[in-house]
């Protein structure tokens, strides 16, 4: 593969020097005229940890010793707890957010021959779902200063094929989901909210999970609250709630769960060709209390927020992410932009001297549009979407989670102005 194909290789392949990355290892802490090229470090900070306290451990220990580890009482609690805390009327636990777009794709009957338009700065999930439904995904661009679906591409890429649109509440801060809301009610179509990284997130006053058609969630072990693997379905639509409560679990009859218990019975119908999508109690149990510690997180990862504002407003080589008037966003990433046209490395530079330095980041996301599969079934080409690519180029995620110290947060912003500052033009 050439250097032109890769969107990702590394920048002192094309431009960088011996000059930068020895500026880089002197300005490392501890180092001097006998510094090693590895200098001395602190312990470590991991690009995520997750938020696991004693209660969860009782909870799930708990859980085991009742004999009920598949989905059962506690999963029907967890359930009860997330459409009360979210005010929706059906909250649907399922083993993945995946799995979670997948059902609420069918439930609203998207099929083959449907087109269904997702941005293409996401992850490979969403649109995936579209896929195993037998439909196309319609790659639209995003706003590059935040990797937002543009309500004017939707409105752009709706056709009489399209019967919804996914948006994807990228980091934690919520799309115009008014706006696209409207555009595809007007074209007869349904929103399927993508709300992976936005729990507990809110636009003009509304929380995510309560705006759209249906939204899926995602309990990921990274995401700000996880089951380890989970998702959960949102809706109003009672039509909707039951087929997904018959579909997540071999299409039985939507009790089947309780054929074991004292109150079953052995019968149950088939009703439709269904899936393994069922949560099972034993991660419903996580669920529960991180459920009861979600304004703790929030306000943890939002103090960490504010502390990497404060040590990197003043910098002129990145641009930090903002809630714009309206928004509140769950912070589940915080994502960075590098000025680029200011540095002599491209981001993946960048990340590996932070690497060195035992820093992890990551990068959300690869555009779709980029990958492979993508490339060879739809024909998508580097140039299709430029406001993704603009962005991709030059975004950075840095840690973020509520057990991140806040000293931690201070060693990475340090780092990270080391390595912008020896790089600069």
């Amino acid at each position: 593969m050439s250097i032109r194909d890769d969107p990702d290789r590394r920048a002192r392949e094309l431009e960088s020097s011996d000059e930068w990355e020895i500026a880089v290892r002197e300005r490392a802490p501890g180092a001097g005229a006998h510094a090693p090229a590895r200098a001395e470090r602190h312990e470590e900070i991991p690009f995520h940890r997750p938020a696991i306290g004693d209660a969860e451990i009782a909870e799930v220990v708990a859980t085991l010793r009742s004999g009920w580890l598949t989905t059962g009482p506690r999963a029907v609690r967890f359930e009860a707890a997330f459409a009360e805390r979210l005010g929706v009327p059906h909250a649907l636990a399922v083993s993945t957010g995946t799995a979670a777009l997948h059902l609420a794709l069918r439930a609203a009957g998207v099929g083959p021959g449907d087109e269904v338009i997702v941005p293409t700065f996401t992850f490979v999930a969403t649109a995936e779902a579209v896929l195993y439904l037998g439909a196309r995904p319609v790659l639209a661009d995003v706003d590059p200063a935040t990797g937002l679906l543009l309500p004017q591409e939707v409105e752009r890429r709706w056709t009489a094929r399209t019967r919804a649109v996914v948006p994807v509440h990228l980091a934690g801060a919520p799309c115009d989901s008014g706006t696209i809301g409207a555009i595809a009610h007007a074209g007869g179509g349904v929103v399927v909210d993508d709300a992976a990284h936005a729990l507990p997130a809110r636009r003009d006053g509304r929380l995510v999970g309560t705006i759209a058609d249906a939204t899926a969630f995602s309990f990921y072990a990274t995401k700000t609250l996880t089951t380890g693997e989970g998702g959960m379905v949102t809706t109003a639509r009672e039509d909707w709630a039951e087929t997904i409560r018959v579909l997540r679990l071999h299409g039985m009859s939507r009790d089947a769960w309780k054929r074991y218990s004292a109150a079953g019975t052995w019968a149950y119908d088939v009703l439709d060709v269904g899936y393994k999508y069922n949560l099972p109690d034993v991660l419903a149990a996580l669920g529960l209390v991180q459920l009861a510690r979600l304004d703790e997180l929030h306000e943890a990862r939002l103090a960490r927020v504010e502390r990497y504002r404060a040590g990197l407003a003043d910098s002129d080589l990145v641009e930090l992410p903002e809630e714009p008037p309206g928004v509140q966003s769950a912070w589940h990433l915080y994502v960075v932009r590098l000025r680029l046209d200011r540095l002599r490395v491209d981001r993946a530079a960048v990340a590996d001297a932070l690497r060195a330095r035992g820093i992890g980041t990551s990068v959300h996301f690869i555009p779709l549009h980029l990958h492979a599969y993508y490339r060879r079934t739809f024909g998508t080409a580097r140039g299709d979407h430029p406001g993704a690519e603009a962005l991709f180029a030059r975004c950075l995620s840095l840690p973020l989670y509520p057990d991140l110290a806040l000293d931690d947060v201070d060693r990475v912003v340090d780092a990270l102005r080391d390595v912008l500052e020896a790089a600069r033009r």
